[in-house]
C-alpha cells in the first residue's frame, strides 16, 4: 500500500470507534458485577434479569409506541415533502425545504429546550405524545433525504404514460409511483424507527413521568449493580440497530435498482 500511515490511522480510528461496542457483549456475559478485567465465569443471568424487570418492560413499551408512531408520521410527511420538492416548482421552495431540514444541523439540546418551552407555554402535559412530536421533528429530515433519492430516481415517463392511458394523478401516484418508491419508504420507516428508539436528549426533556428506554438506561447508571444488565441491554440494542440498518440499506439499494437510478452512497 502506498500510504501506510493513512492505513494505520484508519485502523486506529476504527478501533477507537468500535472498541466500546465490542466490549458490550464481553461484559454482558461476564458473571462479575464490576466492569473490569479479568473476567469471571460465563453467565446469561443479566439477560434473564433484563427480561424480568417491570420498569424496563414499561420503558421498552413506551419507546416502541413512540418509535412506531414517529417513524410512520415522519415517513408520511417525508413522502409529501419529497414528492413536492422533486416534482414541482413553487415560490420559496428552497427556503421551505431548508427550514424543514434545519433539525439536521441544529444541536438536539437546543431543539429539545425550545420544544419544552413551547409545549409548557401552551399548557400541554409532557407524555409520550410530546416525545412523538419531538421525534417526528427530527426524523422527518432523514425521511426526506431518503425519499428524495427514491423520487428523483423514478423515471417520469412512467407517470406520463399512465396519464396518457387515462389515469388520474391520484391513481397514478397510488398504482405506479408508490409501488416503485416502496423500498425507499420501507427504508425511511426503518431508519426513522432506529433514530427514534435510540434518541435520548429530546426524550429526556419531553417524556415527563413516562420514561423511554434511553432515559431508563441513563437513570440506572447511578446504580453499579445494574450496570451488567445495562451492558446486556446495550448488546441487544446494538444487534437490533445493525439488523434494522442492514434491512434499510437492502431496501434502499433495491429501490435504486428498481427505478434504474445510480447509487451515490448509503448507510453501509
Amino acid at each position: 500500500m502506498k500510504f501506510p500511515a493513512l492505513r494505520a490511522y484508519a485502523l486506529f480510528y476504527l478501533l477507537f470507534l468500535y472498541a466500546p461496542i465490542l466490549l458490550l457483549p464481553i461484559f454482558a456475559f461476564n458473571d462479575g458485577t464490576i466492569i473490569a478485567f479479568p473476567l469471571k465465569d460465563f453467565t446469561t443471568k443479566w439477560f434473564e434479569q433484563m427480561f424480568t424487570t417491570p420498569a424496563l418492560a414499561q420503558a421498552v413499551k413506551n419507546s416502541l409506541i413512540i418509535a412506531v408512531s414517529s417513524s410512520i408520521l415522519a415517513t408520511t410527511l417525508g413522502i409529501f415533502a419529497a414528492r413536492a420538492s422533486t416534482r414541482f416548482a413553487f415560490p420559496g421552495k428552497a427556503g421551505i425545504v431548508g427550514l424543514i431540514m434545519l433539525p439536521l444541523v441544529l444541536p438536539e439540546i437546543i431543539v429539545a429546550v425550545s420544544l419544552l418551552v413551547v409545549l409548557l407555554g401552551l399548557g400541554i402535559k409532557l407524555t409520550t405524545f410530546t416525545v412523538i412530536l419531538g421525534h417526528v421533528l427530527i426524523c422527518t429530515p432523514y425521511a426526506i433525504a431518503i425519499l428524495n433519492t427514491a423520487f428523483s430516481s423514478l423515471d417520469r415517463s412512467l407517470e406520463e404514460a399512465a396519464y396518457d392511458l387515462g389515469e388520474t394523478k391520484w391513481s397514478t401516484f397510488r398504482l405506479i409511483t408508490l409501488p416503485l418508491v416502496m423500498p425507499g419508504i420501507i427504508s425511511s420507516v426503518l431508519i426513522s424507527f432506529t433514530i427514534s428508539l435510540d434518541e435520548f436528549i429530546i426524550a429526556f426533556f419531553l417524556a415527563g413521568s413516562e420514561p423511554t428506554l434511553p432515559t431508563y438506561i441513563f437513570s440506572q447508571l447511578r446504580f453499579p449493580k445494574q450496570i451488567p444488565m445495562i451492558m446486556a441491554l446495550g448488546t441487544v440494542l446494538v444487534l437490533m440497530s445493525v439488523i434494522l440498518l442492514t434491512i434499510a440499506e437492502y431496501f434502499r439499494r433495491r429501490g435504486i435498482a428498481k427505478t434504474g437510478g445510480t447509487d451515490t452512497g448509503g448507510f453501509l
